[in-house]
């Protein structure tokens, strides 16, 4: 019997190139926004315009915040699974928090928000996190096991401190202070907006400059060295700007620990390819996206706007659990 010849099967439509993914987000975030801006207004549309505005800005400084400063960390550690907040990195805002209204009262937590607080705070959360990520991650001894356990216990025991102190409070101080400790994108104000624009807009630039140096960094530190690159002071220079993306972050709409990692997972994943040029605008539009659809369901659909927050932490730490089992390993 003659051998049978079969035709070729079409494999389908080609993947599409990995900038053009980039433009792809990018249009799909345009109608969200709009949609997200014009529909469904209620009474005068000067205010709600206004009052979503502010919204928008919140969240685009959270989603630039969260996605590239979790891609950085994730570069320098060459860990995907790894995100700043999960070093204890938000347990300094909590404490800080909660000291506050332990020791001054409820009272000041409101009547001293304004720039100096935004700027202080961020300030400490800086120094803090880069004084652990670089002493632990670059020292001669550190590496990543050690500098994961001491951010976590580092984490824990500030975290250990807080409640300690919470259960010392008022109930009345308590639920001041509650409000605080969960990230709000309604609760940034918009004085301060232009400043936490204006320092995404000079940390993008100083990044995209870096893009391809990122790159090598992924190569491990023999293979940066031997390219050239002065490892460390690229690491150091990668943390201090982890540290102020997500310091500024934290200190205006709150803490959000997993959303940096849902987003970069989502980025990788779409992506295609694991240069930064792409990954990380990729990174920033998928977590504006996010946001943006999100706040629009849940305001619309749902009727609860201020839920968005704790829906993505849900999730992502879903997310996270299930990408550890499947890996088996940090």
């Amino acid at each position: 019997m003659a051998e049978l010849s079969f035709l070729p099967v079409p494999t389908g439509l080609r993947a599409p190139a990995p900038r053009t993914r980039v433009l792809i987000a990018a249009g799909l975030l345009v109608p969200a926004v709009a949609a997200f801006l014009f529909l469904f207004v209620r009474g005068s549309f000067a205010f709600a315009f206004e009052r979503r505005l502010t919204l928008l800005g919140a969240m685009a400084v959270a989603a630039f915040c969260q996605a590239v400063g979790t891609v950085l960390f994730q570069t320098v550690t060459r860990n995907r699974l790894l995100t700043p907040s999960i070093m204890g990195f938000e347990s300094v805002y909590t404490l800080m928090q909660t000291l506050t209204v332990f020791v001054f009262g409820g009272s000041v937590l409101a009547a001293t928000d304004g720039l100096p607080k935004l700027l202080a705070q961020t300030g400490l959360m800086v120094c803090f996190s880069t004084l652990l990520f670089r002493s632990l991650f670059a020292g001669r001894l550190g590496n990543l096991h050690v500098m994961l356990l001491v951010g976590v216990c580092l984490g824990l025991a500030f975290a250990s401190l807080s409640t300690f102190l919470q259960r010392l409070l008022s109930p009345s101080q308590y639920d001041v202070l509650s409000a605080r400790l969960f990230g709000r994108l309604s609760a940034a104000d918009p004085t301060h907006l232009p400043l936490a624009l204006g320092v995404c807009a000079v940390i993008g630039v100083l990044v995209w400059r870096r893009h391809r140096r990122l790159d090598v960094l992924l190569l491990g530190r023999d293979t940066a060295t031997g390219l050239g690159i002065p490892y460390k002071a690229e690491l150091t220079g990668s943390l201090v700007l982890v540290s102020v993306l997500l310091a500024l972050s934290t200190a205006l709409v709150g803490p959000m620990t997993f959303f940096g990692f849902v987003v970069a997972t989502l980025a990788y994943q779409l992506a295609g390819t694991h240069r930064h040029a792409v990954v990380l605008p990729l990174a920033f539009l998928m977590g504006l996206l996010t946001l943006v659809t999100g706040q629009f369901v849940m305001e619309h659909v749902f009727y609860a706007s201020g839920m968005l927050t704790v829906v993505i932490e849900f999730l992502g730490g879903i997310l996270f659990l299930a990408h550890l089992l499947r890996k088996g390993s940090l």
